[in-house]
């Protein structure tokens, strides 16, 4: 049985697919696109998440558990004894964690002590093994391979002068941080930091038969808010969140790119059952049944998947290792691992599968035909049979499910749902693909009557369009998709930009900003030195000197972005806050939060917010709920002395410069930065919104590649499509030639069927490319929590126009084979 179905598939449909070497070449390499862009943008995500998942593991080894500080600052040093005695605990292995160098020097500094060998982990061997050293050397360290430091070499570390007393070797560099690492005694590390007695983990370790959830629960209690106790995996959540609106942008992007390869499918199995009837009639002739013609089909169109997809898959790892080094400056520094690439090893296998679903889904709606058509009908030319007309239930059926898709679009989009909200936009594409499909018939007439403009070869292309309803729906759908995703996408996007720049456009108003990273970096840390802010401010020219602090902080199961503005800092974000919520938050009276916090913890306006800190846990009001750029994390604003009493940070990680009136900018710049240390930023006003800007743009910028590749994709298929036409009709191409037309009308013939298509796909798409626009706008202001003005703008036509000429240069090869057929070869039997 499974022998005669193999030969039956071998011959027929394998056989089929190497004798049109042209049309498999174009299914697959469509498909292979779709499902490279799938890994793309997966392994884009993956790469983020997998890193921190790496070292997480890479430093943790056997520990179920870990205590780890709310922010950067750790926790005291003092809690390590309460935890170790704690019923159930086995080993406690306290370490300190800290950033050291920035951008491509951006390192990690671990300092752990002799407890570190319990947890076996891949430092735990070299740090045990290498023990004798380190406590050898003066002030020894252990560093990755990937440093560059040499054994026995002295470098800089902090506040101090550390030496190499060891390198790790390249396998166990490899996993810890890529070998962006220096690893040293407990002790030291605290010393060259500057944070004697705190701590930034504890991996726990229980003891034999003690419930995870059971410890979990006794070690909450025993640091009293002070820490988080969580599992590991916790940082790996907390960095996928960093990435998470890329995510979703740039994989609304890939699955419309898929959606087009289907329809690709779609037409090239209807076309290849129309070119298979005689065969197919013949075979229903000698007793074939109808089912497993059907499965035959199928499974070709699996084939083609599983090869289109393989061959993406590698094309995808290029794609994604190339985007990886393209996405924002302030997601790839908010998270503590360097970013490395890696491809999940989920990415290849859902990627092939998609592609097989979308492939076997469009080919079994073409291959529907096969059940309707009898043996003599099978004869028919395409367009005769009753196989190509829709029913008129079916017709019904489909406007109003449309109807009902379109509805359901709006409701997602103006509900407030988070990130969520953005399946309104994929809602909307399929309600319009929907809608299209019930309205087929004058879809087709339109596309006719578009092709009859062009005079004599336009009648023979419209007659061409109108004895193929089902293509000439399939094709104008890929064209709408390409016109409409990327009029859309690219509006929304637009708007996106715009408005989020315009909310950091109070950054303009000061003068200077000094911060140890970039500005398009939020300034998390480190702390800037001690005694630089009277420096600044002794500075001739500067009227006014507001110092503030920005740190990550977990809260809940999630991070949000701690931010600490004087009460005078107006021009900063306290701007967007009320003057009476900026005296209660002043006074320590309540904090502001972002939409997204608001939203992800259940509060409001008035409600309680438990902030676990330091120094315990603090119950604050929520005095506003603010717009806020949540790209990589929400925002709980309050006053910096609150947060540096709270969260034991003392000092700031940003300071704005004011000049006095009439002061000559460029010397007072330069005098500045004369006194600040060389290693920290200093930069405009200007400078920073522009900076901000840009890093807003790149976020966006490869969701708009993705989606002209849509276009790109769109553009072969169309190709495809028409040379399948071309080569369908070859013999009716040949009568014409016979009968003594001319190359030149039947190559105008052929482009005017495209342009009858093209327009009619392009016009619909300009349509719902500006509605759906719209929903895009809205569904994005409540994943960005930010306000968006929705502004359509000329340059939809442009973005429209262009989508639609990349379309119509796919007519130009078959309009090229249909004018330079022989006639010969176009009359012959196949």
């Amino acid at each position: 049985m499974i022998g005669a179905a193999w030969d039956r598939l071998r011959l027929f449909n394998v056989g089929e697919l190497l004798g049109h070497r042209g049309r498999t070449t174009m299914s697959l390499v469509v498909m292979g696109v779709s499902a490279g862009l799938l890994v793309a943008v997966l392994s884009i995500s993956g790469s983020v998440t997998g890193s921190v998942d790496r070292l997480t593991h890479s430093l943790g080894g056997r520990a179920a558990l870990e205590v780890t500080g709310v922010t950067d600052a750790g926790f005291d040093q003092q809690l390590l004894p309460r935890i170790a005695t704690a019923p159930g605990v086995e080993k406690a292995v306290p370490m300190l964690r800290a950033q050291i160098g920035s951008g491509s020097d951006r390192a990690l500094l671990i300092g752990a002590d002799q407890n570190i060998g319990a947890l076996g982990s891949e430092l735990a061997g070299p740090m045990t093994a290498q023990i004798g050293k380190l406590l050898a050397v003066p002030n020894g360290v252990l560093v990755g391979a990937a440093m560059g430091h040499a054994e026995g070499e002295r470098f800089t570390l902090g506040s101090g002068t550390v030496t190499v007393a060891g390198i790790l070797d390249k396998a166990t560099s490899k996993q810890l941080n890529g070998g962006h690492l220096v690893a040293a005694p407990l002790g030291l590390a605290q010393q060259v930091t500057g944070r004697v007695g705190r701590l930034d983990s504890i991996q726990i370790i229980p003891a034999p038969g003690t419930p995870v959830d059971t410890l979990r629960a006794e070690l909450t209690k025993v640091v009293d808010g002070r820490a988080v106790v969580a599992e590991p995996s916790l940082r790996t959540a907390q960095a996928g969140g960093a990435v998470q609106l890329v995510r979703y942008s740039t994989m609304m992007a890939s699955v419309a790119a898929l959606i087009v390869s289907a329809f690709l499918i779609y037409n090239a199995m209807s076309m290849a059952i129309a070119q298979r009837r005689p065969m197919l009639s013949l075979l229903r002739a000698i007793g074939g049944k109808r089912g497993p013609m059907v499965r035959d089909l199928l499974a070709e169109a699996a084939l083609l998947g599983v090869l289109g997809g393989g061959v993406g898959a590698l094309l995808g790892i290029v794609m994604g290792r190339m985007a990886i080094g393209q996405l924002p400056a302030a997601i790839v520094s908010s998270v503590e691992a360097r970013t490395e690439y890696l491809v999940p090893g989920y990415a290849i296998p859902v990627a092939i599968g998609a592609c097989v679903v979308a492939s076997v889904a469009a080919a079994g709606l073409a291959a529907r035909q096969v059940y309707k058509v009898e043996p003599i009908e099978a004869l028919v030319p395409v367009g005769v049979g009753r196989t190509d007309v829709t029913s008129p239930l079916l017709r019904w059926a489909a406007t109003v499910a449309g109807l009902a898709l379109a509805a359901l679009a709006i409701v997602i989009a103006e509900l407030d749902l988070g990130r969520y909200s953005l399946a309104a936009i994929s809602s909307a594409f399929t309600a319009a693909i929907v809608l299209c499909f019930a309205a087929t018939g004058p879809l087709v007439r339109a596309a006719a009557a578009t092709a009859r403009l062009f005079g004599a070869p336009g009648a023979l292309g419209a007659t061409t369009l109108e004895r193929a309803p089902r293509r000439v729906w399939a094709t104008a759908m890929t064209v709408l998709i390409g016109v409409a995703a990327t009029v859309t996408m690219g509006g929304a996007s637009r708007n996106m930009v715009d408005s989020a720049t315009a909310s950091f456009q109070d950054l303009a108003k000061d003068d200077l900003y000094i911060s140890p990273a970039p500005i398009a970096e939020f300034p998390t840390g480190p702390l800037l030195p001690a005694g630089l802010v009277d420096r600044i401010a002794a500075v001739p020219g500067v009227e006014r000197v507001s110092p503030a602090q920005m740190a990550f902080a977990t809260l809940g199961t999630g991070r949000v972005m701690l931010q600490g503005y004087p009460a005078n800092a107006r021009e900063s974000q306290m701007g967007k806050l009320d003057d009476a919520v900026v005296a209660q938050l002043s006074a320590g009276d309540g904090v502001a939060v972002s939409r997204d916090v608001a939203k992800s913890l259940g509060v409001g306006v008035g409600a309680q917010l438990r902030l676990p800190t330091p120094t315990g846990e603090h119950t604050v009001t929520v005095r506003q709920v603010i717009p806020y750029f949540s790209a990589v994390s929400g925002v709980v604003m309050m006053d910096v002395d609150v947060l540096r009493r709270w969260y034991e940070r003392p000092g700031e990680t940003v300071v704005t410069v004011d000049f006095a009136p009439g002061a000559d900018h460029a010397a007072v710049q330069a005098a500045v930065r004369q006194v600040v240390p060389p290693e920290i930023h200093v930069d405009t006003g200007a400078a920073a919104v522009t900076a901000v800007s840009a890093s807003i743009r790149q976020g966006s910028a490869m969701s708009n590649a993705i989606l002209w590749i849509v276009v790109l994709v769109a553009t072969v298929a169309l190709l495809n499509t028409l040379m399948l036409s071309v080569l369908e009709r070859r013999r009716e191409l040949g009568v014409l030639r016979a009968m003594g037309t001319n190359r030149k009308f039947l190559m105008r013939s052929v482009l005017a069927e495209a342009a009858g298509i093209g327009l009619v796909g392009a016009a619909l798409g300009l349509v719902v490319g500006a509605a759906v626009q719209y929903l895009a706008t809205v569904a994005m202001a409540h994943a960005l929590t930010i306000d968006i003005v929705y502004q359509p703008s000329p340059m939809l036509l442009v973005y429209g126009s262009a989508a639609l000429t990349l379309a119509l240069l796919g007519s130009i090869p078959p309009a090229l084979r249909a004018g330079r057929m022989p006639i010969v070869e176009a009359l012959a039997v196949d």
